[in-house]
């Protein structure tokens, strides 16, 4: 039997490393629309490149969801396929990855494909992109994985630092007083992803000393006690290197990896931003 984990690039990870046996993983990329230019969130884009263009146009940037042809291009040579997208609210990927699904078993029904919204982004998806390597190579049946993650997915939050919020301002989600306000007076804005998949304001913190505490109070309030995190950030390693600390102190054992955001995250996130995934109980 093959496997396959697919995932759009709501997913940080380029690869995967110790793919469990007979398992591929593939990245299907959304597109990113900065003025009349088009940015494919693949190994090749130049996120710097990607974002200075975004700060210097004054119109709203927009990304756009991979076509159900896409997906169906991914989930060739695998008996196995599972699909993570990120969260419906924001994206149309999840529906591209369900009629891709649709349209595949048509045309080969004894392949089994279970497509996850994961109600969320970054860190969140990276670490069921994670867990999912690590049943497959546990040598679990597809049924068994299938609810071996599904309940997982129960035991894993997203929390988001954002200290930029050009995007949300120009796109209309933000007033453009309170991005003013944000900038000027170092506000950084922490939330988490709700149980719908949508994005919750949950502190407005003033500086980064405070969202360092704002940060983790949220974590443990949520029902952190140690389990894994995966830190998903643009150009900000010293929030990581310091909230790491935080959390070894109380926790000593945790494993806490720090990854660079992929293009799509580095879009919502924006500069000095970061989505952390971590798990609950």
């Amino acid at each position: 039997m093959t496997w396959k984990i697919v995932s759009d690039s709501g997913c940080d990870f380029q690869k995967i490393k110790d793919l469990a046996v007979a398992t591929n993983f593939e990245r299907v990329p959304l597109t990113i629309q900065v003025g009349n230019e088009i940015f494919t969130d693949d190994a090749k884009l130049d996120i710097d490149e990607m974002m200075e263009k975004m700060y210097a146009t004054s119109t709203a940037s927009k990304s756009a969801c991979p076509s159900p042809d896409d997906y169906l291009k991914s989930f060739a040579d695998a008996d196995n396929i599972f699909v993570v997208t990120i969260t419906g609210t924001l994206s149309g990927s999840n529906n591209s990855a369900q009629l891709a699904k649709k349209l595949y078993q048509e045309e080969h029904p004894n392949v089994n494909i279970h497509v996850i919204d994961s109600l969320s982004a970054g860190g969140e998806i990276d670490l069921i992109v994670h867990k999912l390597n690590h049943l497959i190579g546990q040598g679990l049946s597809f049924e068994e994985v299938v609810k071996a993650i599904t309940d997982y997915q129960e035991k894993t939050k997203l929390l988001f630092v954002l200290s930029k919020v050009d995007n949300l301002v120009k796109n209309g989600r933000l007033s453009k007083l309170l991005g003013t306000v944000v900038g000027l007076l170092n506000i950084r804005m922490v939330g988490e992803a709700s149980s719908q998949g949508t994005l919750e304001l949950l502190q407005k913190a003033r500086g980064h000393k405070k969202s360092l505490t704002a940060a983790f109070e949220e974590l443990l309030k949520a029902g952190y006690a140690g389990g894994e995190i995966i830190i998903a950030h643009r150009n900000n390693t010293k929030f990581c290197q310091q909230f790491s600390e935080l959390v070894k102190e109380k926790y000593p054992k945790a494993s806490i990896t720090i990854i660079p955001t992929s293009g799509l995250c580095s879009f919502y996130a924006e500069e000095g931003g970061l989505l952390m995934g971590y798990e609950i109980g």
